[in-house]
């Protein structure tokens, strides 16, 4: 759901001014007002379950840390954003402030529903890739797959069913292999 159209500019302050309120999240992509429900239950042990694969890897090899959503990414003036998921690598840890995190995750996921599905495709797709994210990954539970999206690329890489998504945070690093059936389970 857009709210809010006609509004010239949101400002940090204005944003962070807004309710909390059972679970309902609030971002600003492009100076609009975005309104997503709280997630589902299915929604959240995908959550759950990377970051209970990916934690605990960029921990234990000292990589960054893992960030459950949410948290506010701070693109600029007008763009907030709470991913689902993101990590930050070590070398960029000045990017952590009490606010959040203020620039470009080193990759952000989001795991698709169908009140977001066309906003993490569009939108959100064009805004992380406007902000240099260089890795965007969208979560599809009912094609029970990942789309990565990596800096510069034309088109996403697909991993489904039979398929291992291997994500090495920092080149020439250690790799983690996510299996998407693993992950993306029936409900």
């Amino acid at each position: 759901m857009e709210a809010n159209r006609g509004r010239v500019r949101w400002t940090y302050a204005e944003y962070a001014r807004l309710p909390e309120s059972g679970g309902t999240r609030y971002e600003v992509i492009g100076d609009e007002l975005a309104v997503t429900p709280s997630p589902t239950t299915r929604h959240q042990r995908i959550l759950g379950d990377l970051l209970l694969r990916m934690g605990p890897f960029a921990e234990e090899h000292a990589l960054g840390e893992v960030f459950p959503g949410p948290l506010d990414v701070l693109f600029g003036e007008g763009d907030y954003v709470q991913p689902d998921l993101l990590f930050v690598r070590t070398d960029h840890r000045d990017l952590l402030s009490d606010r959040g995190v203020e620039g470009p995750p080193d990759l952000i996921v989001e795991i698709a529903s169908p009140s977001t599905a066309a906003r993490d495709r569009g939108v959100k797709l064009e805004r992380y890739r406007h902000f240099g994210v260089p890795e965007y990954w969208i979560v599809d539970p009912d094609a029970r797959s990942i789309d990565v999206w990596r800096s510069g690329a034309d088109a996403p890489e697909r991993y489904g069913p039979g398929d291992t998504l291997r994500w090495t945070p920092i080149p020439g690093g250690p790799t983690l292999a996510i299996v998407p059936e693993e992950v993306v389970r029936e409900p």
